[in-house]
């Protein structure tokens, strides 16, 4: 292994890379085959693969079962209260089957489109791969969102059906879906069923000629159904992307270069070989749901846990339990959830027996190179490799991350581009930067998971993504290229602050904050200063050993992280809180923090795991009169 990052795709020419993904394609079966790679001619809409017929949920599917191997179990599911069972690829082969054929009893037809709103539970794998098999696009709809989110949603697909459950479980509890869908289909009269999958059994509202048990459609339908070839440039499914402002932007990926990409990544930056268990703790909600639950792993063949509650219900071993139950081989979770079982300690992990881990990995945003190098030893053994994967909604599938064995990863960098990927850094005029200077992240080429509009607004398209420098699209996050030509991520460009014309990421202090023995997890936002025109608020939760009464835990914090990044860098406040905001997926809200640190009513907080943590808070910040500089 080596420090050096490896140029492996930057000195390759345009022929070069086409012909390596011509070759990845053949990772998928085709029904009909692709007479060109790329076609690019009308930019920035890409059409991959062109010609090709393939079906996503047969290369999902029955393709593993017709191979021989109907007995491998796809998933393992585990529900939150303890409820289990294996699912082979031959019983997901008949449920996908049943489904598809329960969807075109409702009229459901190749172009309409789709909603699902579900726990994390088999039905909702089912539903999309179902989906896919009839070529009815769908939306997966995170099932923390409100009714208005989901509303939003349904009505700018004009979805036909939605597929949703009574509810499912949160730690303990069963937390309703259904409330939310009767909502937002009354205000959506282009739903025509609402297909509802029993799973606690609480008491709901129901909505005769409109809502349909699943058992009662699905259950009874015929397991058999012949899936039909489409184009590779047909429409797989949109995923709503959740901005702060503006209306939702619907990011629209197609079949065949989607297909072709996340299997391709699942495979090689996880190091996939047979026998092996994967486990990704994403929603399917989200697009790491998607690509790496769903279609990525599933096209492989790969064998998966499928778990639906949280981390710690019923206790805070309950990931490290299930990875030894399963023997567990790859393991891929958010830097949020890794610094989150950090802060409850050691002790936790080490009841368990973690020796089944060869490969870990890390998504969702920058990981801090403390979070990082607890992941590896606490969890990993010190001998497995974290691949830090850094990739969008946008960009359906991974995009940079160190290949297991080749790189020897530096804690906090996402290292180099994948095979097949022109990822750059450039400066604001476009100009690639020489290692060890900051920029912005950009592709500079086509790539075959890429989005291939904003659903209904191709112009918004346009001028989101390629309108920064001409043919190059703009990722939105900023970067660096070390010395050694490894790429390490600032986050998103909106979240570079600037203090005093010093440009600095949140991520970098959030990082040098995390790197105090004392600090669990912190966010960091930028406040108006009338001095300085930004200035840097953090909010810290201590690890539960340190001395959360020291009376000089602000100023040592903020003093660290002078020593860390430098005088500039330091905090005006330190909030010493609880919890910080965080969706159910583990994203931290950060205009909710904003909204604190400049003093003002805080915004809509409904897509929080727990809406009632703003005002916990919120408190702990009013109570804590030494959190600014005297």
């Amino acid at each position: 292994m080596t420090d050096t990052v490896p140029m492996i795709d930057s000195e390759l020419s345009e022929q070069e890379r086409l012909e390596y993904w011509a070759g990845e394609a053949t990772r998928v079966t085709w029904n009909a085959p692709f007479t060109e790679v790329l076609d690019w001619s009308d930019a920035p809409f890409a059409k991959w693969f062109v010609g090709g017929r393939l079906n996503a949920g047969y290369n999902c599917v029955d393709r593993h079962v017709e191979a021989g191997h109907g007995d491998r179990v796809a998933f393992h599911f585990v529900g939150e209260p303890g409820d289990t069972r294996s699912i082979s690829y031959r019983e997901l082969q008949q449920e996908v089957g049943r489904a598809a054929n329960a969807l075109t009893t409702l009229g459901v037809v190749a172009g309409d489109r789709i909603a699902i709103y579900l726990p994390m539970i088999p039905e909702a794998v089912v539903a999309m791969l179902a989906c896919a098999r009839i070529g009815a696009p769908h939306t997966v709809v995170f099932g923390g969102f409100s009714a208005d989110a989901l509303a939003a949603r349904i009505a700018d697909r004009d979805a036909k059906v939605v597929v949703t459950a009574d509810g499912g479980f949160r730690r303990g509890r069963p937390s309703a879906l259904k409330p939310a869908v009767d909502d937002a289909a009354d205000r959506c009269p282009g739903v025509e069923h609402v297909l509802v999958v029993r799973r606690t059994g609480e008491p709901i509202e129901w909505h005769e000629g409109r809502d349909l048990w699943w058992h009662d459609v699905v259950g009874t339908a015929s397991p058999v159904h012949a899936p039909e070839a489409f184009d590779s440039e047909h429409p797989l499914f949109i995923m709503y992307t959740s901005g702060t402002t503006g209306a939702p932007k619907g990011i629209l990926h197609t079949t065949g270069g989607y297909l072709v990409q996340v299997a391709s990544s699942f495979e090689t930056v996880f190091d996939h070989r047979p026998g092996d268990v994967y486990w990704c703790t994403a929603d399917v909600g989200w697009i790491t749901g998607h690509s790496y639950i769903v279609y990525g792993p599933l096209a492989a063949g790969a064998t998966q846990v499928l778990y639906e509650g949280t981390p710690d219900a019923p206790h805070r071993g309950r990931w490290w339990e299930i990875i030894a139950q399963y023997g567990v081989t790859q393991f891929y979770t958010a830097p949020t959830a890794i610094r989150t079982t950090m802060k409850w300690g050691d002790d936790i992990p080490a009841a368990y027996d973690l020796t089944s881990i060869r490969v870990l990995g890390s998504v969702g945003e920058p990981i801090n190179p403390e979070a990082h190098r607890w992941y590896r030893d606490t969890i990993g053994g010190g001998t497995a490799p974290i691949v830090d994967t850094w990739w969008q909604t946008e960009t359906g599938a991974q995009m940079i991350a160190p290949l297991p064995g080749m790189v020897d990863a530096k804690p906090g960098a996402a290292t180099a581009a994948l095979p097949g990927i022109a990822i750059d850094v450039v400066d604001d005029s476009g100009a690639s930067v020489p290692n060890g200077h900051d920029g912005y992240l950009v592709v500079r080429e086509p790539w075959p998971a890429m989005l291939r509009t904003i659903w209904g607004d191709d112009a918004r398209y346009v001028e989101t993504y390629w309108s920064r420098w001409p043919g190059v699209y703009f990722a939105g996050d900023g970067a660096r290229r070390d010395e050694d030509g490894h790429i390490w991520l600032l986050g998103r460009v909106d979240d570079v602050m600037n203090v005093s014309g010093h440009r600095l990421s949140t991520a970098e202090v959030e990082s040098a904050l995390v790197s105090h023995a004392a600090v669990a997890e912190a966010a960091v936002v930028a406040a108006s200063d009338p001095t300085s025109g930004q200035a840097i608020v953090a909010f810290v939760i201590l690890r539960e050993d340190a001395d959360a009464a020291n009376p000089g835990i602000v100023a040592e914090l903020r003093a660290h992280v002078g020593r860390e990044i430098g005088a500039i860098a330091k905090p005006r406040e330190v909030f010493v809180v609880p919890e910080l905001p965080k969706t159910r997926s583990g994203k931290i809200m950060r205009r909710l923090l904003r909204d604190l640190a400049e003093q003002r009513e805080t915004g809509d907080a409904t897509t929080l795991a727990d809406t009632a943590v703003m005002a916990v808070i919120t408190a702990a910040v009013a109570g804590a009169p030494d959190a600014k500089e005297a």
